[in-house]
């Protein structure tokens, strides 16, 4: 076979890929030989999203709601998501200007740093971390540059660490709270100590808050309702996490308003713009009826502590409890450095989706994350087909 006349860019050899996808495809495979898999390995809420929120979308459609739409999104969601942002986080109140809506949050964090970074700038960020934040910097040439979140502060950043990682050349530090993939919540002193670092070197903040619906044990806080962070902040949020909506693809960054315009530009020379009967069913989620959310919460919130006893009574395995979003990122390394070896282990053998820990970056080594969005029936036989399997792996 002759060799392809097509020569792939230099920049896009710099790309990662987000390996629950890759392991989802595996799993699906592993189905349609009929086997029966309990998904553990991508981020997506179990629950339907909620029949207003549906029926918003479907009236949408029939309303014949399918044409272009302004790149940063229609003016009565960018006034809907204002409106929440403000009242949710109990923060000064938004305008339209500061809100850029995207079909996801992935292609606004994109286009965000595109907007943002230039080649040899460098991108301070928690290890391990949602991959498309590296992936995305590298691409640009701007530096990613980790720092390890650590088990014994409840998956928190060593701040001593973070100040000594900043340098000149740093134009961003990506926070995320809950975060993925460990559940770890930054406190508020966190915060605080993140905020003066940020003033002092005048740096802009990238508060992921994607999964602050998601979150059990405290209030949540964002950072940009600590004094002077408001006009250095870039909020990321969305509706897949909180309302059930991964599928409709819908997501927002609240930024001051001349970075707004930067990244809408970038929408407008991508993908153009949202689907209209998402943007209105969007409007809807935000103005809508807040218990299927808490109801959601609630159930995860038992579904996290059934599986970390349950984690936590495997040998060799000690899994913190998670203070937010869907995740639990176990501490495997008694039985294996090798985690996404373990990993692939556990969706062959026991037919249990899961990931890696050095998937989300170098310091999940010796850690694996399980998604905790399924049924109190499914994290049990999951439980059960990893106790009987671990043995097997231990002699293999």
């Amino acid at each position: 076979m002759l060799a392809s006349p097509i020569r792939s860019s230099q920049a896009s050899g710099r790309l990662g890929t987000e390996s629950a996808f890759d392991v989802l495809a595996r799993a699906r495979e592993l189905e349609a030989q009929g086997h029966e898999v309990v998904h553990m390995e991508i981020g997506e809420p179990d629950f339907n999203t909620p029949e207003h929120i549906k029926k918003a979308g479907e009236a949408a459609i029939a309303a014949d709601q399918s044409h272009y739409t302004p790149s940063a999104g229609i003016p009565d969601l960018r006034d809907a998501i204002a409106e929440y942002a403000s009242h949710f986080r109990g923060i000064e109140p938004y305008e339209r200007a500061n809100v850029v809506v995207g079909p996801g949050a992935k292609p606004i964090i994109w286009n965000l740093l595109s907007a943002l970074l230039d080649p040899g700038d460098e991108m301070v960020y928690a290890d391990p971390a949602y991959p498309a934040y590296e992936s995305c910097a590298s691409y640009l040439g701007a530096k990613p540059v980790p720092v390890p979140l650590l088990e014994s502060k409840n998956f928190r950043l060593d701040l001593d660490e973070l100040a000594a990682k900043v340098t000149s050349r740093t134009k961003a530090l990506v926070i995320n709270s809950p975060h993925n993939p460990t559940g770890g919540v930054l406190t508020i002193d966190d915060l605080k100590v993140i905020a003066d670092l940020a003033e002092k070197h005048d740096l802009i903040v990238i508060s992921d808050e994607i999964y602050s619906r998601n979150i059990y044990d405290a209030e949540f806080v964002s950072i940009a309702t600590l004094p002077g962070m408001r006009e250095r902040t870039v909020i990321i949020d969305g509706f897949s996490k909180a309302y059930a909506m991964t599928g409709w693809r819908l997501g927002y960054a609240i930024m001051p308003p001349d970075l707004a315009r930067s990244v809408t530009l970038f929408n407008n020379n991508t993908f153009s713009c949202t689907a209209t009967f998402v943007q209105r069913a969007g409007i809807a989620a935000l103005q809508g009826p807040d218990e299927p959310v808490i109801a959601m919460v609630d159930e995860f919130r038992r579904r996290r502590d059934a599986f970390v006893k349950g984690l936590n009574a495997l040998p060799g395995v000690t899994c913190k409890l998670p203070e937010g979003a869907f995740y639990v990122f176990p501490n495997v390394s008694q039985i294996t450095s090798e985690d996404k070896k373990l990993a692939s282990f556990f969706l062959e053998e026991a037919k249990v989706g899961c990931l890696g820990g050095s998937c989300f970056g170098a310091a999940g080594r010796g850690y694996v994350r399980f998604s905790y969005a399924t049924s109190l029936g499914h994290i049990e036989l999951a439980l059960e087909r990893l106790a009987a399997a671990l043995p097997k792996f231990k002699n293999a």
